[in-house]
């Protein structure tokens, strides 16, 4: 008889970094947008400026390009350095490809 052993990918993490507070509501706040630049980003994360805005009248929205895109520089520390100066109460780290 073959005895087969399987690894079980499923479990759980522990989790060392918890997430960041989240905003209580979008009212008077300012938003940023991070993205990677990858697939379809140049027609989504203007989409998704648009529809916070109209969904969300208080919200103000930085646009797209208020930082530096692309998966090569959302990264770095010019790119936290930049979100941090603009005064966002939060932000949006977006697209995937």
């Amino acid at each position: 008889m073959v005895t087969l052993e399987f690894h079980d990918p499923s479990g759980a993490l522990e989790v060392s970094v918890p997430f960041a507070k989240r905003l209580d509501t979008l009212e008077g706040k300012k938003v940023g947008i991070v993205t990677n630049d990858q697939w379809q980003a140049y027609r989504m994360m203007p989409a998704l400026k648009e529809m916070l805005e109209k969904d969300f009248p208080g919200v103000e929205v930085l646009p797209v390009d208020a930082y530096p895109q692309g998966n090569l520089l959302i990264g770095t520390e010019e790119t936290a350095k930049a979100v941090k100066a603009s005064g966002v109460d939060a932000v949006i780290v977006g697209n995937a490809s």
